[in-house]
């Protein structure tokens, strides 16, 4: 198995599409203001530790970049933006009602939505893809570093750090306002 750099990784807050149950995808919304509190809940965790020899990257999407900015603007002064960070493509269901879609009633509801839908996306980048990107991204990290991403990103993420790969997602654990601690290619979710 590869190791990687110590990790950790947070999901944007809670944004006004989260709270409609929409695919967001390339697509933006704003933080509300339960997002806007899981992302100063973010910092809390995150200054129990010393950051100073963490690379600090985002999604360049806005939603991350805020919660970037609210979860860390106490300890780092820079912060970079990757496209790869960015969340997995959903086609033409970008803007949709998750629950309105096609065999949505036939899926589990988690944290970050039902994860099928994601896969069956039309057009959409679909698991592989992501998990291809995702893979390609850790192994050009070079030192320890915090990752602000997205729901279904942070999942790939830490399924291919664990050695779950795509298979892994659904054990990954998901939901906003936490901090995934990875190092050794063990996880701990951080509250």
């Amino acid at each position: 198995m590869t190791t990687y750099p110590e990790l950790f990784i947070l999901r944007h807050g809670e944004t006004e599409w989260n709270a409609q149950g929409r695919m967001q995808g390339a697509l933006n919304s704003a933080l509300t203001n339960t997002g806007k509190t899981q992302a100063q809940r973010q910092a809390e965790i995150l200054q129990q530790f010393d950051l100073s020899a963490f690379d600090i990257l985002s999604s360049p999407q806005g939603r991350a970049f805020e919660t970037a900015a609210i979860a860390l603007a106490r300890q780092v002064t820079h912060l970079r933006t990757d496209e790869r960070l960015r969340e997995i493509g959903v086609g033409t269901w970008a803007g949709k009602i998750r629950s309105e879609l096609p065999g949505a009633g036939g899926f589990e509801e988690g944290p970050d939505g039902a994860l099928e839908l994601y896969e069956r996306a039309p057009e959409g980048e679909g698991f592989a893809a992501l998990e291809q990107r995702c893979a390609g991204f850790l192994t050009s990290l070079t030192r320890p570093s915090v990752l602000v991403t997205h729901g279904i990103t942070s999942r790939m993420l830490r399924a291919i750090v664990t050695g779950e790969g795509a298979a892994g997602l659904a054990n990954m654990g998901g939901g906003q306002g936490v901090v995934y601690h990875l190092k050794n290619s063990v996880q701990k979710r951080l509250e």
